[in-house]
């Protein structure tokens, strides 16, 4: 099965400062998460605020989701957490 993103939905988790998202492949719901800090336009300087880190995932989520997809081909976990490291990777 091909891992798909038909849920929009994302939520911000303030202890760790990520945003978390779904993904499914078939039937299977995949737990990721992103890093304040690996969110592209926040590079430069993080945002630990709600609103800005999930405005920043909005804007950048085409680019997110590619490279969870990316993340996702190199082997099957129980759940992903996306790094500055993993956009650095395509480059």
């Amino acid at each position: 099965m091909t891992l798909t993103f038909p849920n929009r939905s994302r939520s911000y988790d303030t202890a760790h400062q990520r945003v978390r998202f779904l993904g499914y492949d078939g039937l299977f719901e995949v737990p990721f998460f992103i890093e304040a800090a690996a969110v592209p336009s926040t590079n430069s300087n993080p945002h630990t605020a709600e609103e800005d880190c999930l405005a920043a995932f909005d804007a950048e989520r085409g680019t997110i989701i590619e490279v969870a997809r990316q993340v996702y081909a190199y082997g099957r976990k129980t759940m992903y957490v996306l790094t500055p490291a993993d956009f650095k990777r395509g480059n």
